[in-house]
């Protein structure tokens, strides 16, 4: 994936300041709501990452128990 999640951290932060910054309303507005869509994103993209990452020690601990069942096998039709 292209995107961490700081960057869209420091995309967020930066749309914070541009609204701290802003004496218009409407542009102040709209960097707040810019500044939560980023850390929405990366509260998203921290989440996928955690579940990828779970997914995929699941599937290679079920591998290695398959392969160890394999084993197991092989070792009982060799007697």
């Amino acid at each position: 994936m292209s995107n961490t999640s700081d960057f869209y951290q420091a995309q967020a932060d930066k749309c914070a300041v541009d609204a701290a910054a802003s004496t218009l309303s409407q542009v102040r507005d709209r960097n707040l709501r810019a500044e939560q869509a980023w850390r929405t994103m990366a509260e998203r993209l921290v989440q996928t990452e955690a579940t990828r990452a779970r997914q995929v020690a699941a599937t290679a601990a079920k591998a290695e128990a398959n392969a160890e069942a394999a084993a197991m096998q092989m070792d009982d039709l060799d007697r």
